[in-house]
């Protein structure tokens, strides 16, 4: 009787355990071979439907449709950091030599403005609009210089305001649901911070280390995306994955693992926002890495189990 008692017990328990354990590991799958030499800056049209995303290096915009398995380039002429929908049609592009707009139906740029002219050795790297419908972007220094990079915030009037300063390769940003929190990822300090963020003003204050990436992840924290629960999405460069952080523990809590091993952006897409999509880059890779990882440069994608939230616009007038 004893023995049935325990035996019972520990069913229990193993029941418990499986309801309660955390989502095993996922593969993402292949959904185009675009061999991007440095496919970056995933990010879901709200009203489109499709996928933009870009190649910094191969100095290209490019426009993926999953309905049609279509994906459509439209060159930059210069290296692409980032881009963000405007409302009413097109898209802001932060290219080496300034931020532009450019008309997504037939690739014409229009300029709008440089902040960082008169710097060869500087570009534009990751951006997102904010809620109120700013547009947020971050530099890196081309010669690795440490701490020599920025991030700005341009906003509806297309005033241009530096927020940070000291920065070295800016990345990853997002805004909590609440429109109260900022995190943002400076990558080589392994750490994701958090801000007081006023949507009003667009100002941000009070900023501390939410958690670090630790090295046994495998990777530095790359590009970042929200989902519907409050969760951040990372893109671990270096790792072959994207990982699933809660911002008040530090605590990981879901991998989805990559065949490429410098992943670098992800973004929810899909008409219930439950398609992760993740760009990836075959620039500096070995050829031995090369031969070993041959979809590298590809875009993937994978449906986790969560949902993501639509992506902010740009508001203002160009």
């Amino acid at each position: 009787m004893k023995k049935k008692f325990i035996y019972s017990c520990f069913l229990i328990c193993f029941v418990l355990l499986a309801a309660f354990k955390l989502p095993q590991n996922q593969e993402a799958e292949l959904v185009l071979d675009a061999k991007a030499k440095l496919g970056e800056g995933a990010i879901w049209h709200p009203t489109e439907q499709k996928l933009y995303w870009i190649d910094i290096e191969g100095k290209a915009l490019h426009i993926y449709d999953p309905v049609t398995k279509k994906d459509i380039q439209f060159p930059t002429g210069s290296r692409i950091g980032t881009v963000v929908p405007v409302q009413g049609g097109g898209a802001l592009v932060a290219l080496q030599n300034g931020i532009h707009k450019m008309d997504t139906k037939t690739g014409k740029l229009t300029f709008v403005l440089n902040p960082i002219a008169g710097d060869d050795q500087m570009r534009f790297n990751d951006g997102k609009c904010d809620p109120a419908g700013r547009f947020w972007v971050g530099t890196m220094a081309l010669d690795s210089r440490k701490k020599a990079a920025a991030l700005y915030r341009m906003d509806k009037n297309k005033d241009v305001h530096q927020m940070l300063d000291s920065v070295s390769i800016s990345n990853g940003i997002v805004w909590t649901a609440d429109r109260k929190t900022m995190y943002y990822a400076d990558t080589p300090t392994m750490m994701v911070q958090a801000f007081d963020y006023n949507d009003k003003t667009g100002e941000i204050c009070n900023g501390k280390v939410a958690f670090r990436i630790p090295r046994s992840a495998g990777g530095a924290p790359d590009g970042m995306t929200l989902d519907a629960e409050g969760k951040l999405w990372i893109a671990l460069w270096g790792a072959g994955a994207v990982t699933r952080w809660d911002p008040e523990t530090g605590e990981m809590l879901q991998k989805i693992e990559v065949p490429a091993p410098q992943t670098s952006s992800c973004a929810f897409g899909g008409e219930n926002l439950d398609i992760l999509y993740i760009t990836t880059a075959r620039e500096w890779l070995s050829p031995e890495n090369l031969k070993k990882y041959p979809l590298s440069g590809g875009l993937f994608a994978v449906k986790p189990g969560v949902r993501g939230v639509p992506a902010y616009t740009y508001k203002g007038k160009l």
